[in-house]
């Protein structure tokens, strides 16, 4: 099985700046996708970033120059670094990888979730 953990979150203040990471863990193969996602108080979980093994990356619009996605491969990590947070940035963020892993002699694909890690931005 794989596992996502993530950390880095709290609280801060507006204008502020927190780091979250996300790491894999498991007989991982190899990790194409990673992504984090956010869900805020009563609304529908959205995608924030997303960055392919090839080097590609995509933001929200919401979070484009304020927000930066990165992964260390070696490390099966991913990264968020945000700054200039806003309140409407409060959410819950979760990490995501679409991840190739070993199941004995077998190599299996999964859609992995984190956990989510709290970010409350707040005066």
């Amino acid at each position: 099985q794989v596992t996502l953990v993530e950390s880095g979150g709290g609280l801060v203040q507006p204008g502020g700046s927190l780091r979250l990471s996300c790491a894999a863990s498991g007989s991982i193969f190899s990790i194409n996708v990673m992504a984090w996602y956010r869900q805020a108080p009563g609304k529908e979980r959205e995608l924030v970033a997303v960055i392919i093994n090839g080097g590609s990356i995509n933001y929200a619009d919401s979070v484009k120059g304020r927000f930066t996605i990165s992964r260390d491969n070696a490390k099966n990590t991913v990264y968020l670094e945000m700054n200039s947070l806003k309140p409407e940035d409060t959410a819950v963020y979760y990490c995501n990888a679409d991840v190739k892993f070993y199941d004995g002699n077998y190599l299996r694909r999964n859609d992995c979730w984190g956990q989510g890690t709290q970010v409350t931005v707040s005066s």
